[in-house]
């Protein structure tokens, strides 16, 4: 707080982190649910999707396994879900369509990070393993995309009739965030007056999104946990700074956003 708005970055993840995991008791929309339950799709899509989404999430969840233990599934489910919805030769205008009729929603308090990080020039990365094109729909959609905004996530490919082909660059799952390009990229570096890190993220994988600030001289973890509670507390109180349970807003972060911002000149 003392170093003010101008040492600050900001490195969040999206699915279940800047999007809700719950909204009145139902449970929300994630970028791959988005496309399943968009009604655009094939049937078989859906059908095959929440298949590999029942044998893969359990793995991605268990509290006994350790990362490297579950990282190679995590592979093969991402390389399966992708593969899946390449066969579907989605365009960009059912992406629009489905992120509207979906049921994914940005936490409360959303449209407040995004504006006042804009306004004090904050950073703000958002590192997801969803579909970059549509957590952008979604921020689009129920927000505002400004040019202080990053984002790094699994990008499709599109022809020149607008029907994807495929993905852009490597996968990135839920646990090599610490792989990825953006670390081999020059944004940490062009940000290394930016010391200090607010990193937001409901996953152990998501404690590694910032690996590639060299610079960094205070990090805040901050964890959502959303499910399986009893199970994962103790575990997540070890790993993150402050762990937030099942809270469907960002009023703690963004109070803290806000204590920083007018700490500038004190």
């Amino acid at each position: 707080m003392a170093d003010g708005p101008d040492k600050l970055q900001v490195v969040a993840d999206f699915d279940r982190t800047l999007s809700k995991y719950t909204h009145r008791g139902q449970i929300c929309a994630t970028c791959h649910n988005v496309l399943e339950e968009g009604g655009i799709l094939p049937d078989f899509y859906k059908e095959k999707a929440l298949k590999l989404r029942e044998k893969y999430f359990s793995i991605e969840t268990d509290p006994e396994m350790t990362i490297e233990q579950k990282t190679p599934y995590m592979i093969e489910w991402w390389t399966k879900a992708h593969e899946l919805l390449n066969t579907c030769h989605i365009t960009k205008e059912a992406v629009q369509k489905m992120v509207a009729s979906s049921t994914a929603k940005l936490r409360d308090g959303c449209d407040w990070l995004f504006d006042e990080c804009h306004r004090a020039s904050i950073p703000l990365l958002i590192f997801s393993a969803g579909v970059g094109d549509v957590i952008e729909e979604i921020i689009h959609q129920q927000s505002t995309l400004y040019d202080n905004m990053h984002i790094v996530s699994n990008y499709m490919d599109f022809d020149k009739e607008g029907k994807m082909v495929g993905f852009k660059n490597d996968i990135i799952h839920i646990f090599n965030k610490n792989e990825n390009v953006i670390h081999q990229s020059d944004y940490f570096e062009n940000l290394k007056d930016r010391v200090n890190i607010i990193l937001i993220g409901d996953s152990l994988g998501d404690l590694h999104m910032a690996d590639g600030a060299e610079h960094m001289e205070n990090k805040l973890k901050i964890g959502f946990l959303n499910t399986k509670v009893d199970e994962s507390l103790e575990l997540y109180k070890r790993k993150f700074d402050i762990v937030i349970v099942q809270d469907e807003s960002l009023d703690l972060i963004n109070a803290v956003i806000r204590k920083v911002v007018q700490s500038k000149g004190q």
